[in-house]
């Protein structure tokens, strides 16, 4: 499996047109912005405008990193939001239809900070109520056509649909995207690409018959190629046809090699690491996450002003209509799904509460965890605080106020909650898996622990509470958390080193096959 490593090659360096030593690209002097490299990067959701998870977050901040080295845009759905955000959406190309994938049309926008953002602009497919998957019904029935458009969109633009701009690499994200690169191969184009999976279990499964509607070749519904247990799958297209492959840690890089977390695809992901074609990349948070800042705090604070970080905590006591306590305040901030661990929560609430802890919760999700925390409010009324739904701000001023977040994710590819946690003075306590095991160190810190059962999340629990009755050690680990930095320079140079090696070794490929 490839690490990458940042110092290879330098920072944000163009590389040359295939010299190659030992197949390690030769980094060279950045260009001119005339002739920098142009990259698209592609996804279903991004935070100015919709987000469901971390992949809104990422799609926001990476190419924004990304953008004073290479020229990078962005390509979006027209989801209702975006075009509240936009209301006059320049149309600059016609997307024709393909198989049974509809026309569309193509915008161009710009960001207030400059950032340039392709539109998909076909009300039929994303100008609908709920999320950009689905409503209260469920998943859309038509998705495969809806993200197939924006994978073939993708695919277009390397091919000069705009006039005045074509991608020499697309960065991919998701199934939603995925099968761009195959699009690319099936009609025999050879243009780098690189696949980021934020979460192995969702792969965009669909049934054989959508092969004809998509313009899934018959040749491509196979073990090598497209064809999971005799269905359609986005996501393994893209593992199979793209020049590079990411996740979003290095532990869940090695994690999702393994029967027990590689849902299926561990076989394939082990090849790719074998051919040094798939990278753990650790996702950053960005600068707004600081409490010394932060406007949506009762009171802003930095390190070694824990009386300003008190005042947040009684705030936030407020706000949930707790009781005054000088005891330990945990959060949960989350999506309330199994794969968060919610049930361990529970379980762990109970033994908070009797040890004179106090619980504050928000998030939604899963009814039948929605139901259960609102019956351990109704139980603990003075102790626990929930709000089913989420508002960012009011997670901030949570993140200021706690002492300790809970985060017993049963699997979690990256994770930034954490991340977020450290950055204001709350302690996460985590299981040791994908990112959180990468970014939390047990101790000092949070705290971590091993199984995903309530007698080991419980022991970590409880190695929590003995630290809060430990100010010197308390204040120690508050230190060293909000001094940990998980910005994203770190990880854009490693994804323009990952870029620079799927460029150098297409043009390679390409002279081998002139």
């Amino acid at each position: 499996m490839l690490m990458l490593d940042a110092r290879r090659g330098g920072s944000f360096a163009d590389w040359s047109s295939g010299e190659e030593d030992g197949g390690v690209p030769v980094s060279v002097p950045a260009r001119p912005a005339s002739l920098r490299r142009r990259i698209l990067y592609a996804t279903p959701e991004m935070a100015d405008f919709v987000k469901t998870g971390g992949l809104g977050e990422v799609s926001a901040a990476l190419p924004r990193a990304l953008v004073p080295h290479y020229d990078i845009r962005v390509l979006i759905p027209g989801y209702r939001q975006v075009r509240a955000a936009f209301p006059e959406i320049p149309v600059i190309a016609r997307l024709e239809g393909f198989a049974g994938v509809p026309a569309c049309d193509l915008g161009l926008v710009e960001t207030v900070d400059g950032l340039r953002i392709y539109v998909l602009l076909s009300p039929d497919l994303y100008e609908r109520d709920g999320t950009p998957y689905g409503d209260q019904q469920g998943d859309f029935g038509d998705n495969d056509l809806r993200f197939a458009r924006l994978s073939l969109a993708a695919a277009e633009l390397t091919a000069g649909i705009d006039p005045d701009w074509a991608a020499d690499l697309l960065h991919l994200n998701d199934w939603q995207a995925a099968l761009a690169p195959a699009y690319l191969a099936w009609r025999g184009r050879r243009v780098p690409s690189v696949l980021t999976i934020h979460n192995l279990a969702y792969q965009g499964l669909f049934p054989r018959d959508a092969l004809p509607r998509l313009g899934v070749p018959e040749s491509a519904f196979q073990v090598d190629g497209a064809e999971f247990y005799g269905q359609l799958s986005f996501l393994k297209a893209g593992i199979f046809y793209a020049s590079q492959v990411t996740t979003v840690s290095e532990t869940y890089a090695r994690e999702i090699q393994t029967a027990e977390m590689g849902c299926g695809l561990d076989g394939l992901l082990r090849t790719r690491a074998g051919q040094g074609r798939l990278a753990g990349i650790l996702n950053g948070i960005d600068e707004t996450w600081d409490p010394s800042t932060d406007p949506h705090l009762a009171t802003r604070f930095e390190i070694d002003d824990w009386k300003g970080k008190r005042a947040n905590a009684e705030a936030v006591r407020q706000q949930f209509g707790l009781a005054v306590s000088r005891g330990p305040l945990f959060a949960i901030v989350s999506r309330l799904v199994h794969q968060k661990g919610i049930d361990l929560s529970l379980q762990a609430a109970e033994a908070i509460v009797a040890e004179g802890g106090q619980l504050v919760v928000i998030g939604q999700g899963e009814g039948r965890f929605e139901q259960a925390l609102r019956g351990l409010a109704k139980r603990h009324p003075e102790a626990v605080g929930v709000h089913v739904g989420f508002e960012e701000a009011q997670a901030r001023r949570m993140f200021a106020g706690s002492d300790f977040l809970l985060m017993p994710s049963r699997f979690e590819p990256c994770g930034l909650a954490q991340m977020y946690a450290q950055r204001f003075g709350s302690l996460p306590i985590v299981r040791r898996t994908g990112g959180l095991a990468d970014t939390v160190e047990d101790g000092v810190t949070g705290f971590t622990f091993g199984e995903a059962s309530a007698a080991s999340f419980g022991g970590a629990v409880r190695r929590a509470l003995e630290a809060f009755g430990q100010k010197k050690r308390l204040n120690a680990m508050r230190r060293r958390a909000m001094s940990a930095r998980f910005g994203w320079d770190q990880a854009a140079d490693n994804y323009a080193g990952l870029y620079g090696r799927a460029i150098g070794n297409s043009i390679a490929l390409r002279w081998r096959a002139a």
